[in-house]
């Protein structure tokens, strides 16, 4: 749920309904300031009045970066909007050319990205396995495209596509050819 909390645009990540037994009801709240990405904590009595905010949610298709900008399009009208790395942060990792998402848009701004739960993107870069390392359950380093860094099993090699999770970046296996 988005709305307008002092003057700027929130989203309620988490809220909780407390009735203590003494006191009136009231509901907590985690709330992410989409100005600058900052999470508070409000309490709301039910009294007070918040202004909903109405957020368009579109399929958009990332299509390229540069420097600090990434550029995506609108998959029905072509519209191009410009996202800035300090919106994306590290999800920009999960992206490569082409990926769709789903973008939460307010007054013809993104707000904010919803990522896919899997991508598939491909090792650039892992470290070699020494002989006789296959033996017990450990995991090395690898750089996937994007410049995500993920552990992995010792029998992955560059060149492969590989599942990763978007909500914890783990890895979760090989992608089906």
């Amino acid at each position: 749920m988005a709305f307008m909390m002092d003057g700027q645009l929130c989203i309620c990540t988490v809220s909780t309904h407390v009735t203590p037994g003494n006191l009136r009801a009231f509901v907590q709240a985690k709330l992410r300031r989409l100005a600058d990405g900052t999470m508070i904590e409000k309490r709301l009595r039910s009294t007070e009045d918040v202004e909903l905010a109405f957020l368009d949610r579109r399929e958009m298709e990332y299509l390229y970066s540069d420097k600090d900008e990434h550029i995506f399009m609108d998959s029905k009208t072509y519209d191009q909007l410009t996202v800035s790395s300090e919106l994306l942060g590290d999800s920009i990792k999960y992206f490569k050319p082409n990926t769709h998402v789903v973008a939460l848009t307010h007054d013809g701004n993104i707000v904010s990205l919803e990522l896919p739960k899997v991508v598939e993107l491909a090792v650039t870069e892992t470290t070699p396995v020494p002989r006789g390392a296959t033996a017990t359950n450990q995991m090395k380093d690898a750089t996937l495209e994007g410049g995500l860094r993920v552990r992995v099993p010792p029998f992955i090699e560059v060149g492969e596509i590989l599942r990763v999770n978007t909500e914890d970046g783990s890895y979760g296996g090989r992608a089906k050819a």
